[in-house]
């Protein structure tokens, strides 16, 4: 089936678990005509998309194999324990490194098979948010100070010269609508047209009239 050669191209947006990108969405939808195509990838897979072409773009968590990708960091996340509600850590309102390696049975991979080992004891360790994202009621998770946090980046090929990509950045970054763009550069774009503000003039002052001696 062929595209329709009037709608416009959009982006293919891989992330991975935990990383929420309604915001962005929001601000691309509001300034673009071209739709967003987001996906969830699996952290082990976060890279395949880009190298093999399916993905334009891709939140990844670091280290990466950077050769080839342009990578921007965005934020750190902090790393929690996920424990069964019974667990002995669930009393805990913080934990430390140390407490956590302690233990037994230590994960660090999310998949069905780790949470039903969390369910019979086991400590799995990952970013917070996907331990609150998952919510779930026969689990809890306890933040560790200590912990080195998972920086989360956005990456994409260096050979690809598509322009939404740039435009795409500026709206993670937080670029304003009109900063640094043309509307000509807009409209190849295919980015909706900003509206101008429009100017009021302030009523003039009443001149002071002097009246003589």
């Amino acid at each position: 089936m062929s595209e329709n050669p009037s709608t416009p191209l959009g982006l293919r947006i891989g992330h991975v678990r935990g990383v929420v990108l309604h915001k962005w969405q929001r601000t691309w939808e509001e300034r673009f005509r071209n739709p967003l195509h987001i996906s969830e990838v699996a952290d082990e897979e976060q890279l395949t998309g880009l190298r093999e072409g399916s993905l334009d773009m891709c939140f990844v968590r670091l280290p990466i194999d950077r050769e080839g990708l342009h990578a921007i960091p965005l934020y750190e996340e902090q790393m929690v324990a996920w424990v069964a509600k019974d667990h002995l850590f669930a009393a805990a309102d913080e934990l430390t490194m140390a407490e956590v390696s302690a233990e037994e049975t230590v994960l660090t991979e999310l998949d069905a098979i780790a949470i039903d080992r969390v369910l019979v004891g086991a400590v799995l360790v990952v970013p917070m948010s996907i331990a609150r994202g998952a919510s779930r009621r026969d689990l809890v998770y306890r933040p560790i100070t200590d912990a080195e946090p998972s920086p989360v980046a956005l990456a994409w090929r260096m050979d690809d010269e598509n322009p939404l990509l740039d435009e795409f950045v500026g709206v993670v970054r937080g670029r304003s609508a009109n900063s640094s763009r043309t509307e000509k550069e807009r409209a190849a774009s295919g980015s909706k047209p900003v509206k101008a503000r429009p100017q009021t003039k302030k009523p003039s002052r009443p001149r002071k009239v002097r009246r003589g001696h």
